[in-house]
């Protein structure tokens, strides 16, 4: 049936899971004892799904014994390794809520994180590149007085952590399991905002063990399957879309680095023989230009996600034809909403697995509306909202700013622009808060992007919009330049443009880059990006060209 306005349920014959994480796991582990549940690549440590559960319930025992207790806050401040995704489980075992806390974060972010959380034990690393980990947390730990533990990964308190689990019994796990609810909290992840300090978005067991068993099932994943993990843990991205998606279906979490390494990546794909493959665009787009890349073997690939922000066309098409994910999968979502609510199916055509975000998971309602909350009918763009199992149970202590997104009859606000077709599958157009607006006409610089992404010298472009004097506001490109390509400046653009895009979308203003400011997540900050633009340009010279 063919929709007329911009709303769809996603029907399904397959029930929400009503378990915790620790019960499904260890559902898991009934069925596959001895399949390979978790690999760290660099270190080549393995382990079964009995090994993980041992492990996990270890762990959850050392938190018992140093004084953890169900509600409590556990913070983990680490690049990706086996022992995030051991306390992952652990934590959920005990009913302790896991706050995520981001590696990038410098001194006042660590301290506003484990401040407004009120995590009492902190597992962290004890340095990453030029992070010293251990410093950062020494200057915050005086100022937070509720803070009474912390666990370094890699020192001797974590075989120290390890150690004290043998002064609580393995029953007492079982006897906490019987008292938690599937809807109690379980993680708290913050939201990397653009301006002021960041949300933590509360979830539940319920919210992300059904988003991750769903999105396994959206990609037919099996204990044949072989997950490589280059995004991050602490995110959404990592955590749900990677481990949950795996440990509910008794598929294997492979972590290739620490962070993300496009050559590590694709030597650990050819070594393990993964079967997904997980990325937002420019990790791709960084894979792609490895001068390595012809040499790895990526034949073991069908599937994986691309997610986390807009996914060209042009580079969807490579990662089908020249990294064998013919059943690669688009996938929409942000962390309040667990975080995905829309993606693309396996069978799907090239045109919805390059041109749509997909359509709603199952369970989901998903609508677009106007700025009176109206549903607009099918083809008109629009607000993207959700609602469901998956909407979170609000942010962290912040009631105020969490009815600011979720409204009464518990619709999540995306502030995303989007515009259903009538199959009920998405496209997102850009943020609202991105749009740009130019001489009273809506600009969709996701449109301009897609555009832009055929030139043959681009291999990397986004769109903002600086203030106007004459038209409110105008197109500001910045371009990354294809390997050998040779430069390009505004006057170049613009005749590559004309005739092929609205005039009024034609970009006034190019900037020529090396990377963009980006997220640890690699989102692309485009706040930053604008108020580079404004400060450079000086929002006079027409037609400029800057180099960074």
């Amino acid at each position: 049936m063919k929709l007329t306005h911009s709303y769809v349920h996603g029907a399904s014959d397959l029930p929400l899971i009503g378990q915790t994480i620790g019960d499904n796991l260890s559902e898991t582990v009934s069925r596959l004892p001895d399949h390979e549940a978790l690999v760290d690549h660099p270190s080549d440590r393995r382990w079964t799904y009995s090994e993980l559960e041992e492990w996990s319930r270890k762990v959850a025992r050392g938190l018992l014994a140093r004084g953890v207790t169900t509600g409590d806050r556990v913070g983990i401040w680490s690049p990706n390794c086996a022992e995030w995704v051991v306390l992952q489980y652990a934590t959920a075992y005990i009913g302790a809520i896991l706050v995520n806390i981001n590696p990038a974060y410098r001194v006042h972010e660590l301290e506003y994180a484990l401040r407004q959380s009120g995590v009492r034990t902190l597992v962290s690393a004890t340095q990453h590149k030029t992070s010293d980990y251990r410093g950062m947390v020494d200057q915050v730990r005086g100022a937070l007085p509720g803070l009474e533990d912390v666990i370094y990964i890699g020192d001797p308190t974590w075989p120290e952590l390890e150690s004290s689990a043998s002064r609580v019994d393995s029953g007492e796990i079982e006897a906490i399991g019987k008292t938690l609810a599937f809807d109690d909290p379980i993680n708290i992840q913050y939201t990397s905002g653009t301006t002021g300090f960041p949300k933590g978005a509360t979830l539940s067991h319920h919210n992300i063990l059904n988003n991750g068993y769903f999105i396994g099932e959206m990609l037919h994943y099996s204990e044949a399957d072989r997950v490589c993990l280059p995004v991050p843990f602490y995110h959404c991205f990592g955590m749900v879309l990677g481990n949950l998606a795996a440990t509910t279906h008794g598929a294997t979490i492979v972590i290739p680095a620490p962070l993300f390494d496009p050559d590590a990546t694709l030597e650990t794909v050819e070594k393990e023989r993964c079967t997904s493959l997980y990325g937002v665009p420019t990790m791709f787009i960084a894979e792609f230009g490895s001068p390595r890349f012809e040499s790895f073997d990526l034949t073991s690939l069908r599937t994986g996600i691309m997610a986390g922000a807009p996914c060209p066309v042009e580079v969807m098409k490579r990662v089908i034809s020249e990294m064998h994910m013919e059943q690669v999968a688009i996938a929409y979502g942000m962390t309040e909403t667990s975080p995905v609510s829309t993606q693309t199916r396996p069978d799907d055509d090239l045109d919805l697995r390059t041109a749509t975000v997909g359509t709603v998971l199952p369970h989901v309602e998903i609508k677009v509306v106007d700025s009176d909350n109206r549903v607009v009918p099918i083809g008109t763009p629009g607000e993207l909202c959700t609602r469901g199992y998956s909407v979170m149970l609000g942010y962290w202590e912040e009631p105020e700013k969490t009815a600011e997104v979720i409204d009464s009859a518990r619709w999540m606000h995306t502030g995303d622009l989007a515009v259903m077709r009538e199959d009920g599958y998405l496209n997102i157009v850009g943020r609202i808060k991105d749009m740009v607006i130019r001489g009273g006409e809506n600009i969709y610089p996701r449109e301009i992007e897609e555009f832009l992404f055929t030139h043959p010298a681009i291999e990397d472009v986004a769109v903002v919009g600086v203030p106007d004097e004459r038209y409110g506001e105008e197109v500001v490109a910045w371009i990354r330049l294809a390997p050998g390509a040779d430069p390009l400046d505004a006057d170049t653009l613009r005749t590559f443009c004309l005739g092929k895009i609205a005039h009024n979308k034609i970009p006034r203003y190019v900037k020529l880059v090396d990377a963009f400011p980006m997220t640890v997540t690699g989102k692309i900050r485009k706040v930053e990006m604008r108020e580079i633009s404004i400060g450079e340009f000086g929002l006079q010279v027409a037609g400029g060209i800057e180099t960074a």
